[in-house]
């Protein structure tokens, strides 16, 4: 199964859940499932070491500004996931339109991410929330021609 039919299908469970399941204010939400903001810096920083030998994925980062790039990822990843961070860098589709990414770049990328969360230990419902809540920026990284 590709990688952006399991993303579908992480978003459609996710709002399946959601719907049927508790209400309750108490409820940890996805930021404290990922750890926090020390958590979502030890999945970005995973991340990036992964990207750094990956041949697929390496051309895109050689003049990134890492520290910036790793800045701007972890105030995305934290605002997605209902953290008290603010993301503050240029839309998806402002960072991308230039790139030729294609499909195979993206289930790379997905790929990294879900190893990174694997490595720390984040758990898979948290991994599937976390990826259906990136399912919406699909279009502005890899645009329909």
């Amino acid at each position: 199964m590709n990688i952006f039919i399991k993303l579908i299908l992480a978003l459609v469970v996710s709002i399946s859940l959601g719907c049927a399941g508790s209400t309750q204010s108490n409820a940890p939400t996805l930021y404290d499932r990922l750890g926090k903001n020390q958590g979502i810096s030890d999945i970005v920083d995973s991340m990036l070491y992964d990207i750094a030998s990956n041949e697929k994925l390496i051309e895109f980062f050689i003049e990134t500004d890492l520290d910036r790039f790793r800045t701007k990822l972890i105030e995305m990843l934290c605002e997605v996931s209902d953290g008290p961070c603010e993301y503050t860098g240029d839309s998806m589709k402002q960072v991308h339109e230039s790139m030729a990414i294609d499909k195979s770049h993206f289930d790379a990328l997905v790929t990294s991410l879900v190893a990174a969360m694997d490595e720390n230990n984040v758990e898979v419902g948290a991994q599937n929330d976390l990826l259906a809540r990136l399912v919406p920026y699909y279009p502005e990284v890899i645009p329909s021609n």
